[in-house]
């Protein structure tokens, strides 16, 4: 068992980051771990090693992190995965390294969002990607994720990477968004409440119209196809509510296609915890139960950032401050009159995203008549190939929640272990049984976290290692 800490934090986001740098000013020992090479998660990704890129404003304020994450006094645990949380808060890692188990009284989880795609048929070709995948390879590759890209989906993540795609020199073929003209005005009241935030977007919507891309609003991804890769992507039109309705559908050439229908927050080690959970749909589905400093129905288990519900990344830097100081308090390093003074600003701050965040959360959120309009044959679950006629048959058979379903079916058995397809399936199944969403539950948190590799956990282990006791004599 290697040293214990006072505070662990797994994932070094913007959230992450700043709950460590928060806790840790305030003499609290720190533990920041990520799969990452470097700080900054999705939004502040750094460049692959050895790559220097141009750097945008997200860069920019990713290597202001990274700088004061090294001067910190943070232990940091980079390119390591936490494959199991356990009561008392023992954290097993497993990295290059191999295996490392740590401990503290009080662990902040910051593990982010994962993004949804709602399935269609093709949806598992090759040459189809997230979103945000394709703003990984932007931002730390440096390279475009297809030569003729259409963009689909839906919210602000359509912006973002279109001009990200068009700043690198790429083409975009069209982009098809779920949204109407209407939906996007609905929310200028609230956007407006954060102006820089508003130009932001605003400048993302110039650069797509000076680069004369067509723009389909209130269209969606009927299919992708192609015989070994995507070649073709047909989209048609929906209603106001994301259903497919009546009208003529377009086929686009095109060797990739980037899709998105919001994201999921990534709150796997509440689960696991037994933490209280609830479901709010316009935070992204099934979220911890915390209070306004990011405390969880668990003593020392916080929860924050995306993965405590979707707001995006300034309200999740803010409430990792607010849960790093209150860490910090709960351990008894700060006086009650400087932890109130401290926690004053933030507290404000984040107060005054909310508007701004619900609105874009609006967007974001699943539509349920968009999954009604999954055609029976798609496949869901990708990494065991179940169909929306497969978990459709588990509960006409049965299954009353999605772990039945998933024991029925086989859904959410692969290595996402149910990341990728379990917002949905979970919205089929309550779909099919004619219940409300809350009522078919949520998967059960099961170690391994993430599909860890063996030689992982092995390190660097022999057979010459291990000890051979000396032979009894005859």
């Amino acid at each position: 068992m290697s040293p214990a800490f006072d505070l662990i934090v797994i994932g070094a986001g913007p959230a992450g980051c700043r709950a460590a740098l928060a806790a840790s000013r305030h003499g609290v020992s720190v533990l920041l771990i990520d799969e990452a090479a470097a700080a900054g998660g999705q939004v502040h990704r750094a460049p692959a090693g050895g790559l220097v890129l141009k750097l945008d404003e997200d860069g920019a304020k990713g290597d202001e992190l990274r700088r004061r994450i090294a001067q910190s006094a943070i232990t940091l645990r980079f390119g390591c995965r936490v494959w199991s949380v356990a009561s008392g808060f023992r954290v097993d890692v497993a990295g290059h390294g191999g295996h490392e188990a740590f401990t503290a009284p009080r662990l902040i989880a910051a593990t982010g969002a994962y993004e949804r795609v709602v399935p269609f048929p093709g949806w598992t070709l090759p040459g189809v990607i997230g979103l945000a995948a394709a703003t990984i390879l932007i931002k730390s590759q440096g390279m475009l994720p297809g030569r003729r890209i259409v963009l689909a989906g839906c919210g602000p993540l359509l912006l973002l990477v279109a001009s990200k795609v068009l700043a690198a020199g790429g083409e975009i073929a069209a982009i098809a968004d779920l949204s109407g003209p209407a939906d996007w005005l609905a929310t200028l009241p609230r956007v407006l409440r954060r102006p820089g935030l508003a130009m932001r977007g605003a400048g993302w919507a110039v650069t797509i119209g000076r680069a004369r891309v067509p723009v389909h609003f209130r269209h969606g991804v009927r299919a992708a196809t192609g015989p070994d890769r995507v070649e073709r992507v047909e989209i048609g039109p929906v209603d106001r509510s994301g259903a497919p309705a009546a009208g003529n559908t377009i086929s686009l050439a095109a060797d990739t296609l980037a899709v998105g229908h919001g994201l999921v927050p990534g709150a796997e080690i509440p689960r696991l915890l037994r933490a209280d959970m609830i479901f709010d749909r316009r935070r992204g589905g099934w979220v911890p139960q915390v209070d306004e400093l990011g405390r969880t129905s668990l003593p020392g288990l916080y929860a924050v950032g995306d993965g405590a519900g979707i707001e995006g990344a300034e309200p999740a830097l803010l409430a990792g401050e607010l849960a790093g100081l209150t860490a910090a308090r709960d351990a008894g390093r700060i006086s009650a009159a400087t932890y109130e003074h401290e926690v004053a600003k933030p507290s404000r701050g984040r107060a005054s995203y909310a508007p701004f965040a619900d609105a874009m959360a609006d967007l974001m959120a699943l539509r349920p008549e968009q999954v009604a309009g999954i055609p029976a044959e798609a496949v869901v679950c990708r990494c065991e190939d179940v169909t929306r006629a497969e978990i459709e048959n588990a509960a006409a058979a049965g299954a009353r929640d999605v772990n039945q379903m998933k024991h029925f079916t086989r859904c959410g058995m692969g290595p996402c272990q149910g990341r990728m397809c379990g917002d949905v399936a979970a919205e089929l199944l309550a779909q099919s049984r004619k219940v409300p969403r809350h009522a078919v539950g949520y998967w059960t948190g099961r170690p391994p976290l993430r599909p860890v590799p063996l030689a992982d956990l092995v390190g660097s282990f022999d057979y010459a290692d291990i000890p051979i006791p000396t032979p009894a004599p005859l």
